[in-house]
């Protein structure tokens, strides 16, 4: 690695980029508590990249994390890049401006690193974009020692073969710990005056959260994976996900950037515990994100009074895969509403799993002033929750709503999932019943019928979970589940219930990206140079660009999405951290048996 000059580009974002997009707030930085230094005296440079616009970016809570971690260490510098939306690429690209950070609007393609982080599948044609508009080659092989490394870490880098093609080195699991290590390491290799090659080759070698995919390969036959094998001596080829094992004082930033345009999730917002007890057999990260560790209610308090001094943000977030699992929560409620009651500051408390423990939850927030209250139900049956181990009963869903109503909150949130292992059409008219109970139930309070918004997405099987080998639902089915519940709903004249479908093409192109193989790297390359642009927004998405881009790859995406594996096969995330297949194997073996009996 070597030290690069930093081009800054200032005037002409000033003068070229702000007047001619809708939205200049986005791009030009110097919002309250951002960090900026001197690049050219930091010993390592980072451009951390989050594939969307700068408003969901800002809600992102890893990001903030690692921008603080690095830029507490004297000799690096940090910076934010966000994609810029349509207008401002258009401009860029017109004006030939190269893609800039925020902090000291300096060119990213000088830096020593591009950090990205992976949220979703829907996202690569964004990493695409960005590598591109920063003037480098998307392909790792094509670019040179002058060019930064390519990092990416989040979720997906637990199932990252299809973008391996375009990354220089994936972070396996939590990055707090890792990023302090990898940085000292690219930082001795500058002084030393290491290769590019040599570089990575020392990560991998010295830390099993690192995979750099130019050192392995895979043999196939047909669309089946035939092997894995290391092409350097030594390597291993089986991966871990970095832990951090004292989450109570891991790193946290105390004062949040306050953002200039309006974020998706504009709060404070506090982790207090990684991890989930549940293991819900769709969801990927209760079984990525182990072991369950939990932060004190002494240090989420001063953690929350600090966040919220340095930045006046009106609404204290309790972050967790499942916040109502938390065991200190009623302490640490009390505390919340005692100090913030009289600053006029909300608590919100998503991710709430719904148990006996949940009766209690809204009473916990009596005094404070109260945001929608979201329940991620997921199925409607009592029977699909047991397939999908997330055992509840509807008595203590009932419970917990009637306290909810009792306790004030008049807006209910609730989340289903359509398309799920053993589902019949059954389950799927019961989504509208449950919610239609659910809504009724509030008379009993205080005579009115609640107003529900229900969100119902298409199910993705997804790598990592026991329902990784199984096939996603056809399009057809989930169209004919949508007429059900339509139908269903004008049937009971429940005008209060507002339903929500997630599109269903970006869930069956998901399910097709998810548990793809390297070569899916072409297929994504293809839907980017076609013009594929966030395809997270629905307004943007274009399902014809992919389904045309798997057919140059002799490919159909449909029937990817489809696509059903064998117990002995050899899965494309197998290498990449997770739990082992015959734990998985066993929780599929035991979701097989609540499935209904074959023509029912």
């Amino acid at each position: 690695m070597k030290d690069k000059k930093i081009e800054i580009v200032s005037h002409r974002v000033e003068r070229e980029l702000l007047p001619f997009v809708r939205k200049p707030a986005r791009y030009i930085g110097g919002e309250v508590n951002q960090v900026r230094k001197d690049l050219h005296r930091c010993d390592l440079t980072v451009a951390l990249c989050f594939p969307d616009v700068y408003e969901i970016g800002m809600s992102n809570t890893g990001m903030p994390i690692l921008y603080h971690i690095l830029n507490q260490m004297e000799n690096v510098a940090a910076e934010r890049v966000f994609s810029p939306w349509t207008d401002a690429e258009e401009v860029l690209r017109r004006q030939g401006i190269p893609l800039f950070t925020l902090e000291s609007k300096a060119a990213v393609a000088g830096f020593d690193v591009i950090g990205f982080g992976l949220t979703n599948e829907l996202c690569y044609t964004n990493v695409l974009n960005l590598l591109d508009l920063a003037g480098l080659k998307v392909r790792r092989c094509d670019r040179t020692e002058a060019d930064p490394l390519v990092i990416a870490g989040g979720g997906m880098a637990n199932c990252c073969e299809p973008v391996a093609d375009f990354m220089d080195l994936f972070v396996l699991g939590e990055g707090e710990e890792a990023v302090v290590e990898l940085a000292n390491l690219l930082i001795e290799a500058k002084r030393l005056g290491w290769a590019r090659r040599q570089t990575l080759l020392e990560a991998a070698r010295g830390f099993d959260w690192a995979y750099v995919p130019q050192f392995y390969e895979f043999e196939y036959d047909g669309p089946r994976l035939t092997s894995f094998r290391a092409t350097e001596p030594g390597l291993r080829t089986r991966f871990r996900n970095a832990v951090v094992e004292d989450f109570e004082n891991a790193p946290v930033p105390i004062r949040p950037i306050v953002p200039f345009v309006q974020a998706v999730h504009e709060r404070v917002s506090i982790e207090i515990m990684r991890g989930c007890p549940g293991r819900c057999r769709f969801c990927q990260a209760s079984y990525c994100r182990r072991p369950i560790r939990f932060r004190s209610e002494e240090r989420v308090f001063e953690l929350a009074k600090a966040s919220y001094h340095a930045s006046g943000f009106d609404t204290v977030s309790l972050l967790s895969l499942s916040t109502a699992d938390y065991p200190h929560l009623e302490g640490l409620a009390g505390k919340l509403q005692e100090y913030f009651e009289g600053r006029h500051v909300g608590l919100s408390i998503p991710s709430l799993r719904v148990d006996q423990q949940l009766r209690l939850v809204p009473k916990l927030f009596t005094s404070v002033r109260k945001s929608g209250l979201t329940i991620a139900v997921e199925a409607a049956g009592e029977r699909l929750r047991q397939i999908i181990n997330k055992p509840l009963k509807d008595v203590d869903l009932f419970a917990a709503v009637e306290e909810a109503y009792r306790a004030g909150w008049e807006k209910l949130k609730l989340y289903f999932m359509v398309g799920l292992p053993g589902e019949t059409l059954d389950d799927v008219k019961a989504i509208v019943g449950l919610s239609h109970r659910l809504a009724t139930l509030r008379r009993s309070v205080d005579g009115k019928t609640a107003s529900i918004n229900v969100a119902v997405s298409w199910f993705v099987p997804k790598p990592h979970t026991p329902f990784a080998w199984l096939d996603q639902r056809p399009r057809d089915y989930f169209e004919q589940a949508k007429r059900i519940i339509i139908d269903e709903k004008l049937r009971l004249r429940a005008k209060f219930l507002v339903f929500k479908f997630h599109q269903m093409e970006q869930s069956i192109l998901e399910a097709a990206i998810g548990r793809a193989d390297r070569r899916c790297g072409q297929v994504i390359e293809t839907a980017w140079r076609r013009g594929a642009r966030f395809d997270l927004w629905g307004d943007c998405f274009d399902y014809s660009l992919w389904r045309e881009a798997f057919s140059q790859a002799g490919l159909d995406l449909e029937a990817a999405a489809q696509r059903r594996f064998g117990r002995d096969e050899l899965l494309p995330w197998a290498h990449l951290g997770g739990p082992d297949a015959d734990y998985l194997l066993n929780h599929y073996d035991d979701a097989m048996q609540g499935m209904p009996p074959e023509g029912t």
